[in-house]
């Protein structure tokens, strides 16, 4: 059973707290925090992230998993570990090198949180064999990041077996995350491939039953 990281970037302001509720009934295992800081990508998310992450903080219990899309990676990190994420994940495509990668892993390992990195459809999973050892998840992007509502990336989905191999060749005990796109129509195929967590927005928000989806989407 995999489990379901539910993107709020498309849920309006005046349906948060509802929605936040709702998921929580359905038994959402994170809620996926979409921060955009208008220059790693073209959309600028932060102000209405940080006003939900403090929503959630105060009605409910599940862990908020927080994904980065940002150049200034430590600022930012330090503005959602005041909401006490259960993990952050920044973009490789937004460091220089290795040792930046590591030192910002140091940083949020050092204040109780875990680290994830994330990884663009049009960058090579070998650009990530140097830090795997020292994170717990790697986020797939199956769509292009700074967007919600997009239409998976098929060849992405081969891009997580890659991954899959690679950490199993190696013995690695990490995560793999999926994010974009995905539906229930196309959720199997992202499972298959070796994510065992999901991440669905769109899919999840704009259905009638949020319960009936996350629980499909977990077997």
């Amino acid at each position: 059973m995999v489990e379901i990281s539910t993107s709020i970037l498309t849920v309006s302001k005046d349906q948060i707290v509802k929605t936040i509720y709702n998921l929580e009934v359905a038994k959402t295992n994170y809620f996926h925090i979409d921060v955009m800081d208008g220059k790693f990508v073209e959309n600028f998310t932060n102000e209405v992230m940080e006003e939900y992450c403090g929503y959630i903080k105060s009605i409910s219990n599940i862990p908020l998993d927080v994904h980065l899309m940002v150049k200034n990676i430590k600022k930012y990190i330090d503005i959602y570990l005041n909401y006490e994420p259960n993990i952050i994940t920044f973009h490789i495509e937004a460091v220089k090198n290795k040792e930046e990668a590591l030192e910002l892993i140091k940083y949020i390992k050092s204040n109780n949180c875990k680290v994830g990195i994330a990884i663009n459809p049009k960058t090579k999973i070998s650009k990530l064999h140097d830090v795997l050892d020292y994170i717990h998840m790697v986020t797939v992007m199956t769509v292009e990041p700074g967007k919600g509502g997009q239409n998976i990336i098929k060849e992405a989905i081969q891009k997580i077996k890659e991954l899959k191999d690679y950490i199993d060749a190696n013995n690695i005990d990490i995560d793999i995350s999926a994010d974009g796109g995905i539906k229930l129509e196309n959720v199997e195929d992202v499972k298959s491939a070796g994510a065992n967590i999901i991440v669905s927005g769109s899919g999840i928000i704009n259905s009638n039953k949020y319960e009936d989806v996350i629980s499909k989407m977990k077997i």
